[in-house]
């Protein structure tokens, strides 16, 4: 059974950092595109950043550049998410996604998703 399951969400304050974690399982994503995606309550599911399957590859939505930065472990099968100077808008359930099969910055393009875990940035 595949499963993907994020960590690292919490409570921080506006300008602070976060790391997330997202941990694969069922079968390796090696040669696939992975992504993270958050959403807010009444919210369109946003794109955030995607990695290529070697993680040669990075993209980024234009509010996170600068901010945050992906990265994955294939010898673990995972993706992570590091996320500085924090805004009151990070605020959301964030998602992992595996296995893209169409545009990587789309969320209709993956096939596996994580149940996601919440970031609230406060003042």
């Amino acid at each position: 059974q595949v499963q993907l399951v994020e960590s690292g969400g919490g409570l921080v304050q506006a300008g602070g950092s976060l790391r997330l974690s997202c941990l694969a399982s069922g079968r390796t994503f090696s040669s696939d595109w992975m992504a993270w995606f958050r959403q807010g309550p009444g919210e369109e599911r946003e794109f955030v950043s995607t990695i290529s399957g070697n993680g040669g590859d990075t993209y980024y939505a234009d509010s996170v550049k600068g901010r945050f930065t992906i990265s994955r472990d294939n010898a673990k099968n995972s993706l992570h998410l590091q996320m500085n100077s924090l805004k009151r808008e990070d605020t959301d359930v964030y998602y992992c996604a595996a296995l893209a099969t169409g545009w990587q910055r789309s969320p209709r393009a993956y096939r596996f998703w994580g149940q996601g875990t919440q970031v609230t940035v406060s003042s």
